[in-house]
């Protein structure tokens, strides 16, 4: 089948669902989503938004705070435009509905909370869910709208370019190209269907299913950056892997997240023998940037081969404790833990990619009509670290400007460019029957890579790791272009890809910064790597 529309999202968390509410005014809308629309990261986000509202806060205590957060990498302008565009977006998000924690003081001010790197209370949050208040309040909208198509169980196999050969109906792009849309599977029929589109949207959000440990849910397998790399476009800074500090560690927890804020409250990291720890780091102790107490933890569980350390709160108010986190005392209460009364058990899982597909100030790649927003995207806010609760915060004014740029594009369109486009042409496949294969090698895949090109790197592993993804990749091409696909085939070559990408830059990068450490070279060297580490895929003709 095919369709035709203006807007073509991929993806929808906030950056997705926030650019489709500005643009749908102008043309027909399609969101593609490879599940329902609410199973994003951005629902399972806890932490909230940051953003100057505080009295004692300021615009350039929060550029301060982010260019720290970033070693050196950060864009300062993008800093400065996404930091004052800040109060406006947040404000825009109550408008559609989304309601933020309030004081109990009857001046309709914020609850501010506080996290780590960040020097003022400035995280505007709705309890400890704020993501999926944000996203509910958002899909709600999104289904109200008449000019919105929402597509969901359709995983996007890969983009569709002008100036493109057709290899089984996949496409190998040019440096060069138009965007024209993208082939998109449906889960529930297994079709291939076409979406001819104006303007492409990737908001796939992260890749954090890279790694055998993450906070991310089972959709983030980094499918915009791999498509975007496969079409050509430029991809930079994806050595620079968050790893969240603190993720519950239990066999029935799966990837629950305990919140930056359990720490911005009084919340202390300590080993089993209740020993806190975090003051042999840094001086911030428990409220260092993320990268920091990620590594502080790591060494801590290597020195000690405990398999987590743990975090007390129990010393505040019970009633503080159930108001502020009710979702995390809930959690932790189901599986038997009162975080009231004892330390919570927690291990560092992968949790952001600060790097992505290379965008500029309005969230174009360097592949016309294609536009990529949020986790997806890199767009030098965050450098080589992002300072906590950042995220939201750019996908949202991101999808901003995206938005207005996009409407200013689409005037000026040509759409005969993208005319006649080839269907999707499964010519030579069968059914597979060797399922094992899929799931074997991204057993192999994520466990490489914590071993390997995690918390801490050196030459060596990322040798090793870079030899093995290398050789599975060789195996996946082998089996999709035999094969019909699937989701999980479709992700499978993604995360593969992807994954060959965060080693690829690693090991260009001969230093340490931010979220990047490897031991053989320990040390920040500006002489020669204050810059991005760029890829572009290359160019077969």
């Amino acid at each position: 089948m095919e369709y035709k529309i203006d807007f073509l999202i991929i993806g929808s968390g906030i950056a997705g669902l926030s650019f489709a509410l500005k643009v749908a005014e102008y043309g027909q809308v399609a969101i593609v989503t490879k599940k329902e629309a609410m199973e994003t990261s951005t629902n399972y986000a806890q932490g909230g938004i940051a953003s100057v509202f505080g009295h004692y806060d300021s615009f350039d205590l929060h550029i301060r705070d982010t260019l720290k957060a970033g070693d050196g990498l950060c864009r300062r302008d993008v800093v400065e435009m996404v930091v004052k565009s800040g109060p406006e977006r947040v404000r825009e998000l109550m408008e559609w509905g989304v309601e933020f924690t309030q004081e109990n003081t009857g001046n309709q001010e914020f609850d501010l909370g506080l996290e780590g790197g960040h020097s003022q209370k400035r995280i505007v949050h709705a309890g400890d869910f704020t993501g999926h208040a944000i996203e509910q309040a958002l899909v709600d909208s999104i289904r109200r709208h008449e000019h919105i198509g929402l597509f969901e169980n359709h995983i996007a196999v890969d983009l569709i370019t002008y100036s493109m050969r057709m290899k089984r109906g996949v496409v190998t792009a040019a440096h060069e190209d138009i965007c024209c849309g993208a082939y998109v599977l449906d889960t529930k029929t297994d079709e291939v269907h076409t979406f001819h589109a104006k303007i492409t949207v990737l908001t796939t959000g992260g890749a954090g299913k890279v790694y055998l440990y993450t906070s991310n849910p089972d959709i983030a397998t980094g499918d915009g950056i791999a498509m975007a790399y496969r079409a050509g476009a430029l991809v930079a800074n994806l050595e620079f892997v968050q790893f969240h500090p603190t993720c519950l560690y239990h066999p029935e927890a799966k990837n629950f997240l305990i919140s930056e804020a359990v720490r911005g409250e009084g919340g202390v990291l300590i080993d089993s023998r209740g020993r806190a720890f975090m003051a042999d780091y840094d001086p911030q102790k428990d409220l260092a940037c993320r990268d920091i107490v990620a590594r502080g933890i790591d060494g801590e569980l290597k020195k000690s081969g405990d398999d987590c350390v743990y975090l007390d709160i129990s010393d505040k108010d019970p009633g503080f404790i159930q108001e502020r986190f009710p979702n995390i005392y809930q959690k932790c209460l189901s599986l038997g833990m009162d975080m009231t009364k004892e330390p919570i058990p927690v291990v560092p899982a992968a949790h952001y990619v600060c790097g992505g597909v290379l965008v500029d100030i309005d969230g174009k790649t360097d592949i016309d009509r294609l536009y990529a927003v949020g986790e997806t995207a890199c767009t030098g806010l965050h450098g080589a670290n992002r300072l906590a609760s950042n995220s939201l915060l750019e996908a949202v004014v991101y999808a901003h400007r995206a938005a207005q740029q996009a409407v200013t594009d689409l005037e000026s369109i040509n759409g005969e460019v993208c005319r006649d486009l080839p269907p999707w042409d499964p010519m030579g496949t069968t059914d597979s029957d060797e399922a094992i294969v899929v799931s074997h090698n991204w057993d192999e895949i994520r466990r490489s890579m914590w071993n390997y090109v995690g918390i801490v790197r050196s030459n060596k592993r990322l040798l090793r790791a870079r030899n093995r993804i290398g050789t599975i990749e060789k195996e996946i091409r082998q089996y999709y272009w035999d094969f019909k696909i699937t989701s999980d085939l479709i992700e499978l070559r993604n995360i593969a890809l992807v994954a060959d990408l965060i080693i690829q830059s690693a090991m260009l990068r001969k230093e340490s910064r931010g979220l990047h450490y490897n031991i053989q070279h320990p040390e920040k060297d500006d002489r020669f790597w204050l810059k991005d580490t760029i890829l572009r895929r290359p160019f077969v003709g």
